[in-house]
């Protein structure tokens, strides 16, 4: 089996991805069984500190440090589970030492897979209002739908104020499920959990959409590559 790497940014996502890949890897092969993982995470305030000032060059070298420090562990891939850095994606894969996965575009596969058009997208005010799923899901022939300005910057904050943190409380969740209701309300057929922390904090019987956890889903995606090599 190929050996994955996780290029980790904040703890609470990049634990989840890696508890996956081991959780679901003894379910397909065998008990205690998996790929080989390694991880390696940079301290997270660089990263907000770059996220801040939408400093992409900055977060690319970031993401690049790991990339060679996992290749240098013998890591034969990678993924970042952590759907904000992608900004910095186009940045970093024609440099890295190792391949990619990328979060966004298995997101987008798991969705024309269950036939969805029409998906609404939450996470960091960045991701929201950049290129990562606009692009990718635009390129698949897929619609997408955003909160609007004063959602954002509250789903912002409680991404970086609480969930970063492990902070999940039945308050937000129920914010988050009138959010769900709204973007169901504009016609949208599933909702990417396009925070890797929200996962943590939204389960499928809160939410009004089908939602689609793009950790566990790069996580799956990992998992699959690493097994057929």
């Amino acid at each position: 089996m190929l050996h994955i790497g996780i290029v980790a940014c904040s703890a609470e996502g990049a634990a989840l991805c890696y508890r996956t890949i081991c959780v679901e890897g003894a379910e397909l092969l065998s008990a205690y069984n998996h790929p080989e993982v390694s991880m390696h995470g940079h301290n997270f305030a660089d990263y907000v500190k770059c996220i801040d000032v939408k400093d992409w060059a900055g977060v690319a070298e970031l993401m690049l440090s790991s990339a060679e420090k996992l290749a240098r562990a013998g890591a034969d891939f990678l993924i970042a589970p952590v759907n904000t850095v992608h900004q910095a994606f186009d940045l970093v894969a024609h440099r890295s030492p190792r391949p990619w996965l990328h979060i966004a575009v298995e997101v987008a596969n798991q969705a024309n897979r269950y036939g969805y058009k029409r998906l609404g997208v939450l996470g960091t005010r960045s991701l929201m209002e950049g290129p990562v799923y606009r692009e990718t899901l635009k390129a698949t022939g897929i619609e997408h739908r955003v909160p609007g300005p004063e959602q954002r910057e509250r789903i912002h904050r409680i991404i970086f104020d609480e969930l970063v943190q492990g902070n999940f409380q039945p308050r937000t969740q129920a914010y988050f499920t009138e959010t769900i209701r709204s973007l169901k309300d504009e016609g949208c057929d599933a909702v990417v959990l396009a925070c890797t922390e929200i996962p943590l904090l939204m389960t499928q019987e809160l939410s009004p959409l089908p939602m689609l956890d793009s950790t566990r889903i790069l996580a799956r995606a990992a998992l699959k590559k690493a097994i057929e090599g």
